[in-house]
């Protein structure tokens, strides 16, 4: 039998990316398009998320824009009923927005930290728990959520960050054990460093220069290199659910 690559079951599958405006969701957003995908974008930039659907439906995709703050937890929950009510159903969720404030711990601004958390944890549960009932009904579809390596290695001035990663970690284990039953499949996966506008957020001075040098000195992933983690995941046949995946650049040690 010959071995295909290829993404399968992915035409017409409806697709809802958060962070969709740049980094990784853009991307992905990019490459499901690719497969026939139909999509639903949401970030708060909604320019850009204009931009972007312009430029996939000029390539034939089926795109909705959803702008939104998906720290409201409400609005969070509200764009998952929007892409339901427009598309009828929602078969893969990719749980991608988010933000990184790194800062020592006993200076952090926890304001900012809340947000955070808000943001990179309780919006993706909020999220999945708005598209599970629909996923039960059919007895089918896909929540991917994206984590980092910071789940899975602190350092220090990562305590808020990596208190959120951790939790999108063991909350997809949960999820996917209470979901196998009706058919839903859950992935989480882990990037390390990567060439994103995410290092931008961080406030300590010190800490983002370290990191960015850090960063510079290595052949760093790319948006598209998530985005064709994410699609393969996807694609894969029904009785396949890819649990986790954990990457890192080449050069990467930790």
């Amino acid at each position: 039998m010959p071995l295909n690559l290829a993404p399968a079951h992915l035409q017409d599958r409806v697709v809802l990316i958060t962070g969709a405006s740049s980094g990784f969701g853009e991307a992905t957003a990019e490459l499901f398009a690719q497969t026939g995908a139909r999509l639903a974008l949401t970030a708060r930039r909604a320019d850009r998320l204009e931009a972007l659907a312009s430029k996939l439906r000029g390539l034939g995709a089926q795109v909705l824009v959803l702008p939104a703050d998906l720290a409201d937890l409400q609005a969070a929950q509200q764009v998952v009923r929007d892409a339901e009510a427009h598309y009828g159903r929602l078969d893969v969720l990719v749980n991608n927005a988010g933000v990184m404030y790194l800062e020592p711990i006993d200076s952090a601004d926890l304001s900012r930290w809340q947000h955070m958390t808000q943001l990179n944890l309780m919006a993706l549960i909020a999220t999945t728990q708005a598209a599970l009932p629909g996923m039960r009904a059919r007895k089918d579809g896909h929540i991917i959520n994206i984590a980092s390596t910071a789940g899975r290695q602190a350092n220090p001035n990562t305590g808020g960050y990596s208190a959120t990663k951790w939790g999108v970690v063991g909350f997809s284990e949960s999820l996917r054990r209470e979901a196998y039953k009706d058919n839903i499949r859950v992935t989480v996966i882990e990037p390390g460093v990567a060439a994103t506008e995410l290092r931008d957020h961080i406030a300590h001075a010190p800490t983002q220069t370290a990191l960015n040098t850090w960063a510079d000195s290595m052949r760093q992933l790319q948006s598209e290199d998530i985005a064709r983690t994410i699609v393969f995941c996807a694609g894969q046949p029904a009785h396949v659910n890819i649990n986790e995946i954990l990457l890192r650049p080449t050069d990467q040690e930790r």
